[in-house]
């Protein structure tokens, strides 16, 4: 039996080693952490292949130049002198065009559907997640962003999903939660959403009962190779011998790339969230605040809001009070009635959300090493795709045939 090693215990890493055991494969998982925390936890819990269109797109250059110099916008680039950025900045601007955005939306489309219907079967097996499938409002304020709220919503039709466009009176009548002060949203009816941490402590039930081996608070330092294949991982609790590696770690993927003289480039996303719980008076449908980019999801009593997007990198550990400023001051300005005030530092989470400069994940087998598979780079679509990687990565070592076309998903 093929021993596989997943290093990363996100999300990403946890799916992948679930579907991997299902196929009868002897795994272990790998992260440097406790696994208690990271974007696997404090997402927005949204299920979106309304999300088909890539960050890279085009105006996204011009919208973000107009952004960066506003420390409380949707989208922050962090000034710095950095090679890294300067690279993944180049590659995101050749990106930004419409020709991109026309292949990567099928692409993008197809893997989130068929990721959807991962979760249906797997709600079906458990409710302590809280599966929902109640879609997804875009909710907006200006003219401007209604018709790019519109145009986005006839792509999406464009591509066989379902989309309603109402007015501030129909949303008003679906929203039954709380008063909305806006002219009008978009609703992707294909939409679902689930409580992440409640997802993230079943499928680590899951792993147990399938005798996965979880190793927490165990860094992989480097690996012994024969050739072109791995054959070691070397850890700071020990060498472990495999068959198989899956690459599977977010936004530190460039770092232990590096170590296999691999070129990723991915640059750390930082989103911020905060909970409020057993709240009585909140939004009934998971919504985004357009002109904010803020996430709102109701998570059984509870609501979370999350947002922002502040390309940095994975040593930038300070909750900026600006950036999350500019979510409690979007979701006022949209819900007047809620009353939100700053969360304390205590209840505010923040991640990192690996961003690609092309906006695509990375899903493929590796072209260096024959035994390793690349997963990562899923920025905020991280839970949204985590069980279609996990079977496609699943399928890729198996030798099968993958059950969505991964042309688009290389490095």
């Amino acid at each position: 039996m093929k021993k596989i090693g997943v290093i990363g215990g996100g999300i990403i890493g946890l799916c992948t080693a679930y579907y991997l055991a299902k196929e009868g494969y002897e795994v272990s998982v790998f992260d440097a952490s406790d696994m208690s925390d990271g974007c696997s936890y404090g997402n927005a819990g949204m299920i979106v292949p309304s999300h088909i269109i890539p960050l890279a797109q085009p105006g996204m250059i011009a919208q973000g130049i107009k952004w960066m110099f506003d420390s409380q916008s949707p989208f922050y680039v962090k000034p710095r002198l950095d090679t890294d950025l300067l690279k993944w900045g180049l590659k995101f601007y050749k990106h930004a065009n419409a020709s991109h955005v026309e292949k990567a939306m099928p692409a993008l489309r197809d893997l989130s559907v068929f990721s959807k219907e991962l979760y249906q079967d797997l709600a079906k097996e458990s409710d302590s997640f809280f599966y929902e499938e109640k879609g997804l409002l875009m909710l907006f304020k200006s003219d401007k962003v209604e018709e790019e709220m519109y145009h986005e919503g006839k792509e999406a039709e464009r591509l066989g999903l379902a989309v309603d466009y109402l007015s501030k009176h129909q949303v008003e009548l679906l929203e039954k939660g709380t008063k909305t002060n806006i002219t009008g949203g978009v609703h992707y009816k294909g939409d679902a959403h689930l409580y992440p941490q409640k997802f993230m402590a079943f499928i680590k039930q899951e792993l147990s009962k399938l005798k996965v081996e979880i190793h927490t608070n165990t860094t992989v330092k480097d690996f012994v190779f024969d050739g072109n294949k791995i054959e070691k991982i070397v850890t700071d609790n020990g060498l472990f011998r495999i068959d198989e590696v899956v690459l599977a770690t977010g936004s530190w993927s460039p770092s232990l790339a590096k170590k296999l003289k691999i070129s990723i480039s991915i640059l750390p996303g930082k989103g911020y969230s905060f909970t409020l719980k057993d709240k009585e008076q909140k939004p009934s449908i998971p919504s985004i605040l357009c002109e904010g980019k803020v996430a709102v999801t109701p998570m059984a009593n509870d609501i979370r809001f999350g947002g922002t997007m502040e390309i940095t990198h994975t040593g930038d550990t300070k909750i900026n009070k600006n950036r999350l400023q500019g979510i409690v001051s979007s979701i006022n300005d949209f819900y007047p009635d809620m009353k939100i005030e700053m969360p304390k530092t205590e209840d505010t989470w923040f991640g990192f959300r690996p961003c690609t400069p092309s906006g695509m994940p990375i899903i493929t087998r590796d072209k260096k090493y024959v035994n390793l598979t690349l997963a990562t780079g899923h920025a905020m679509m991280g839970l949204s795709l985590a069980p279609a990687t996990g079977k496609i990565v699943t399928e890729i070592i198996s030798g099968k045939s993958t059950s969505v076309d991964i042309n688009r998903f290389q490095i």
